[in-house]
């Protein structure tokens, strides 16, 4: 798998402890497992990185034109769209960008660890890079779903709580 992982090594200290939550090899296995399961080539690019809180917010603005820092922000490169057992999808998938302090607020608030929470995002990006949306009910029903019987697979129990905003 063509994963780039990057963790800013110049973390602010109140939120050292949620980035000391994020396994890259982890995430690594969570990737591949989601690339199994929505027939994406495992050659397939995509760039995972990790920011703080300052550099999440300023990313939100600049493209999402809202105020301060957010979860995860995916920006897809080539459209691409999960495959089919038989044709696998292919290409750069894009990027994927968590925030571990918001992450870590979030799992506190829905009893979860942090490090479940950064699985949770990380499918919840790679669902978002392939086209997947929950803007409506029925897309929301559709990609938490997925997400979920992932997340499930990947962890051997139950799938963290979605947050939803």
């Amino acid at each position: 798998m063509n994963l780039d992982i990057e963790i800013r090594p110049d973390v602010p200290e109140p939120e050292r402890a949620a980035f000391a939550e994020l396994d890259a090899e982890r995430l690594r296995g969570l990737v591949e497992l989601a690339f199994r399961r929505l027939h994406v080539d495992p050659e397939t690019e995509l760039s995972l990185a990790a920011v703080d809180a300052a550099e999440m917010a300023e990313l939100h603005v600049r493209w999402m034109d809202l105020p301060g820092p957010t979860d995860v922000m995916s920006f897809p490169m080539d459209e691409m769209r999960p495959g089919t057992p038989e044709r696998l999808s292919e290409g750069t998938l894009g990027d994927i960008v968590l925030c571990p302090a918001v992450a870590a607020e979030q799992a506190r608030a829905a009893g979860h660890s942090t490090s479940d929470e950064l699985c949770l995002l990380t499918v919840h990006g790679v669902l978002h890079c392939l086209g997947y949306d929950h803007g409506t009910a029925e897309e929301e029903r559709e990609m938490f779903g997925i997400q979920r019987r992932i997340l499930e697979e990947f962890l051997g129990r139950p799938a963290p709580v979605e947050t939803r905003h």
